[in-house]
């Protein structure tokens, strides 16, 4: 392993040391105080392999190891898979490992555990099993397929999207072998390992009336669909992951490259489909682009030897300085960006501000819970309950907004007639839900200012809320409002 991509590593360990946890992590951290087969937005994968730190009681800094582990196996296989795919071109590797460790997201995905952390390390291990199987002179051996029917399970405990990791390995394979393969009996083995392996995920999903896959299938359909929504995820994705990584696209004379680029060209397409009914995020095509990233070395390890280095060199050093300007925003809370003011917008005016304060924030909800005879805290909306949740605890953290969420299986509604500490955040803001299906009355307790560097960020205010009525409808608060 280069030397660079170890001290890459220890980066992020130190700027995840230094930073508090975002939104999903702590939501998966979640997962993991809550051992469970699945739960209601993912697979069980995220929360279990972080079920022994949880345990442990293990410090956030080092919870944060994992991604950085999986960001260096998914390193190591990018390398790997370079390497099988075209032995002479030695250096491709390097360049590969370049163009991965240029990519802005991928950063962010070796400092915060998400499920497509693990889906990167598994998508190229299972492309690097699937390449082996494929260019042997014979069947490959029991062994072999059991191996990939892990890895397969493996990626659908992590994610669903994996199913699209899926369709390259069947079509690389049955182009390979024919419709003759279908009657291999360690083909089929492989496949129950397989859904053995994944079975968990359908064991609750049968339990809880097939919540997760109804709520999967509902989420996947997005709205109506726009191709302006896909030229605009097609920007996202270019600043997001580089022309480096993108060069993966171009021929690069690997023998049906064309099959192999189908780990990148598939998962891609129905995501790029996807954001046109408005349903997408950057992180989740991320397998995708690591699977890409060994054609991207062996294209741009030609481009160099062929005397194309200015433009090279241009790009790589562009990209270096987005990853540095981006993780030193993290670091920095936004600064120097940042408004001097508090951020009380809606929408939210510095989205680094997100990653500070929660930890004092959930422990000043449960004191302040405690000293006002409260047994639990309520938030408007889902997403901020993940942090509250986690840093509270063991207070049970109840949602108000309509809809279902892992909340509502963990904690339940907040009883009509119920009282709670209510704690609301400046960059997602609501107004106290008092009247008509809210509460009977909410006294503002205390507000907290969060700094980062001198400068403020944040503002939490906390409510005693008492006599829930029912159902609300969150309202946005208005600038400048308590």
């Amino acid at each position: 392993m280069p030397p660079a991509l170890l001290a890459l590593a220890l980066l992020h360990l130190a700027i995840g040391a230094s930073i508090g946890l975002s939104v999903d992590e702590a939501h998966y951290l979640l997962y993991a105080a809550h051992p469970d087969w699945s739960y209601f937005d993912h697979p069980p994968m995220v929360g279990w392999i972080q079920w022994p730190l949880v345990v442990m009681d293990a410090p956030v800094w080092l919870a944060r190891a994992l991604p950085g582990a999986l960001w260096l196996l998914s390193a190591w296989g990018i390398f790997h898979v370079t390497g099988r795919l075209q032995p002479i071109q030695r250096d491709a590797g390097l360049w590969a490992l370049a163009a991965f460790a240029l990519a802005p997201v991928i950063h962010v995905l070796g400092i915060g555990l998400v499920p497509d952390t693990v889906l990167m390390a598994m998508s190229i291990w299972t492309m690097a099993l699937t390449l082996h199987m494929v260019r042997q002179t014979a069947l490959a051996g029991w062994r072999w397929w059991l191996l990939l029917g892990l890895a397969l399970g493996l990626a659908g405990l992590s994610k669903y999207t994996a199913v699209l990791l899926a369709t390259p390995v069947v079509l690389c394979l049955l182009l390979r072998y024919g419709a003759g393969l279908l009657l291999q009996a360690r083909v089929w083995a492989a496949l129950l390992l397989a859904l053995l392996v994944v079975a968990p995920v359908f064991w609750w999903n049968a339990q809880h009336d097939w919540v997760s896959l109804k709520y999967q299938a509902q989420h996947g359909s997005g709205g109506s669909w726009d191709v302006l929504n896909v030229l605009r995820f097609l920007v996202i994705q270019a600043f997001a992951y580089g022309p480096l990584l993108l060069a993966g696209c171009m021929v690069s004379g690997v023998p049906q490259a064309w099959r192999w680029r189908g780990f990148f060209l598939i998962p891609f397409g129905v995501l790029a489909s996807m954001a046109g009914g408005g349903v997408s995020l950057p992180h989740w095509s991320a397998p995708g682009w690591v699977c890409l990233a060994p054609f991207a070395g062996l294209v741009l390890a030609r481009a160099w030897a062929a005397g194309q280095r200015r433009w090279i060199t241009a790009l790589a050093l562009l990209q270096a300085l987005i990853c540095a300007a981006m993780l030193a925003l993290t670091l920095g809370a936004g600064a120097p960006l940042m408004s001097r003011t508090l951020l009380v917008t809606p929408e939210g005016d510095n989205p680094f501000s997100d990653l500070f304060g929660w930890d004092a924030a959930g422990a000043r909800a449960r004191a302040l819970a405690i000293a006002h005879g409260l047994s639990s805290v309520a938030v408007q909306n889902w997403t901020l309950a993940s942090r509250i949740g986690w840093y509270a605890q063991p207070m049970p953290v109840h949602v108000l907004d309509i809809g279902m969420s892992q909340f509502m299986l963990w904690a339940g509604a907040l009883p009509p007639g119920g009282d709670t500490l209510l704690v609301d955040v400046s960059r997602l803001s609501f107004t106290p839900p008092v009247g008509a299906h809210g509460f009977a009355r909410c006294t503002l307790l205390e507000t907290l200012p969060v700094y980062r560097w001198g400068a403020p960020v944040a503002r939490f205010n906390f409510y005693d809320c008492r006599g829930w009525g029912g159902s609300p409808q969150p309202q946005a608060a208005m600038p400048g409002s308590p």
